[in-house]
């Protein structure tokens, strides 16, 4: 059972957070670290918005500029061709589906959502304090973070990604941070703790490991680790290689509360969230029937 608010509201349907969604990523970029992600064709993107969905993925989440470490720097405007060119071929596709941005730019979020309905803007950047390719966006003492005022603007909900690397200091900051979208009237957050944003191997596990601390904040969990460095690395394999990985601290997100798991395979989520729904009732209604495996 997932804590926190139990509706995020889409487009003015109230879309609940009591049991835990799987979001799809989608990538309309040539570099991002996982090769399987990338899709740059229209019939490819056409392709992967189906299969997100058909697999039982309740978001896609489109992005066009790559987070991977050592990423190249992608312009503004190339970042908006790429979105407009994935988003046009999403709605035409999967029209009814919950549609999230992955972007840290205001007003590549802004064109989005008023050009092709976006319900979600997916921030990395914690509302500017850090931007990817070593492009430093930290706005003075006193500014309010642009992209918060476009969010406040659009009316539309957030996804607060944290880059710290301990939990004291994230729900320090968070706390501020959520505050400052309240006042300026953001009703629907996200929260996101950011694994493999600005944490060492060891942080992340850290993080993992009190998860549930991050319930105190009262907004629904997103937790994306999906084929990640802190599970190749700890391999010593790649992320064409960190499935089960990926499966196994999928799993433990889910005990620990996870309202949403973004991931790059969606049919293997999905069976995790109802194995991990199932355990937590006392009657499986999947199967009454009782089986003899061990006979």
């Amino acid at each position: 059972m997932t804590t926190g608010n139990s509706f995020i509201n889409i487009r003015g349907r109230l879309v609940s957070t009591d049991k835990p969604m799987v979001m799809g990523i989608l990538n309309v970029t040539p570099d991002s670290f996982f090769s399987g992600s990338r899709k740059q064709s229209e019939h490819e993107i056409a392709e992967r918005a189906n299969a997100i969905v058909s697999e039982g993925g309740n978001i896609i989440d489109v992005g066009a500029f790559s987070t991977r470490p050592g990423a190249n720097e992608v312009s503004e405007q190339e970042e908006m061709a790429r979105m407009r060119m994935g988003l046009e071929i999403v709605r035409r596709q999967q029209p009814n589906a919950i549609v999230s941005v992955d972007t840290y730019r205001p007003d590549v979020a802004r064109m989005c959502v008023e050009e092709y309905g976006a319900d979600i803007i997916n921030d990395v950047s914690e509302g500017g304090i850090t931007g990817i390719a070593n492009v430093s966006l930290e706005p003075s003492e006193s500014e309010t973070p642009a992209i918060f005022r476009t969010v406040a603007e659009l009316g539309v909900p957030y996804i607060l990604m944290s880059v710290r690397n301990d939990i004291q200091t994230m729900l320090l900051n968070a706390a501020k941070e959520v505050s400052m979208l309240r006042q300026m009237g953001v009703k629907d957050i996200i929260f996101d703790p950011g694994f493999g944003f600005g944490k060492t191997l060891e942080e992340n596990y850290e993080i993992m490991k009190d998860l549930e601390k991050l319930h105190v904040l009262q907004l629904p969990l997103l937790v994306g680790i999906s084929r990640k460095s802190m599970i190749s690395r700890l391999f010593g394999t790649d992320a064409d290689h960190a499935l089960n990985g990926t499966t196994a601290l999928n799993t433990i997100a889910l005990m620990k509360g996870a309202a949403i798991l973004r991931v790059h395979d969606v049919k293997e989520a999905v069976e995790t969230l109802k194995i991990c729904e199932l355990t937590r009732q006392s009657n499986c209604t999947g199967n009454e029937n009782k089986n003899n495996d061990n006979i």
